[in-house]
């Protein structure tokens, strides 16, 4: 909503349509009548998908459809975003577009079958998957990284995880670019570049100036309810295709550090 300027834009809370009640969200897009809805809610806390399947499966692909078939119904265009847990994290090398989905997860799960049914739904539907989000205004991994960190002298972090992180104005941006530009199908959206959860908390943590010690520990040693993908690199020739470039996600965190407020 900040980025976005130029348009008329109205921004939606679950206040205001919950996605899981497809009466309110075809009144709310009968309203409106969009261009485009840029679908971000869902329920994203991956550990607490594992034991509320139900709640996981209605919001994530069941409100998604809801959304999609007000969409189509009223002639708007669609973006949803999608994730990186679509994949098993097999692979060494970028995921592109089109490879297997092969979700490990009841979160990743979710997602798949969201895609699966909004592209035979509005097969021009645009789905942008992204990964490892972080951004100034709410809970992430820069921000909880941070905080320990002001507390602790060591910190023990997973370093047999990859990916990309992203910086949540970052793809604000290229969102609005991929509405300005009709983009179709599916779409990696993620900063440049890749590391372990280890390689970016040894960023963050000397980015900010601290001399916290970082320690890398196993996926094992850390384990958590639901699995992550070892290896969640999404390939970028699908968004460079359209002209859209994003910065580095190195550039990206010292540009958060500065908008992040200070902790008291």
């Amino acid at each position: 909503m900040r980025e976005w300027s130029a348009d008329a834009v109205t921004g939606l809370t679950s206040r205001d349509a919950d996605i899981r009640d497809a009466k309110r969200v075809e009144q709310v897009v009968q309203d409106t009548r969009p261009d485009w809805i840029v679908l971000s809610a869902a329920y994203t806390d991956v550990d607490g998908c594992e034991s509320k399947t139900e709640l996981a499966f209605s919001v994530n692909r069941d409100g998604a459809v809801n959304v999609a078939s007000a969409a189509k119904r009223f002639g708007a265009r669609l973006a949803f975003l999608s994730s990186d847990y679509v994949f098993d994290g097999k692979k060494t090398t970028p995921y592109e577009i089109d490879d297997v989905r092969n979700p490990q997860s009841v979160y990743g799960r979710t997602k798949a079958e969201a895609e699966i049914k909004l592209l035979d739904l509005m097969p021009d539907s645009c789905i942008a998957r992204t990964s490892w989000l972080f951004g100034a205004d709410g809970k992430c991994f820069p921000d909880t990284i941070l905080k320990l960190a002001a507390s602790r002298p060591a910190l023990d972090v997973v370093d047999d995880q990859r990916g990309s992180p992203t910086y949540t104005t970052d793809i604000a941006r290229a969102i609005i670019q991929l509405c300005r530009k009709n983009a179709s199908g599916i779409i990696h959206l993620t900063n440049v570049g890749d590391c372990t959860w280890f390689e970016f908390a040894q960023e963050i943590v000397r980015n900010a100036g601290l001399s916290t010690a970082v320690r890398p520990v196993s996926s094992e040693q850390m384990a958590r309810p639901a699995p992550r993908p070892a290896y969640s690199v999404l390939s970028a020739v699908s968004l460079r295709a359209l002209g859209i470039e994003i910065p580095s996600w190195p550039d990206a965190l010292r540009r958060y550090i500065k908008e992040r407020p200070l902790i008291s």
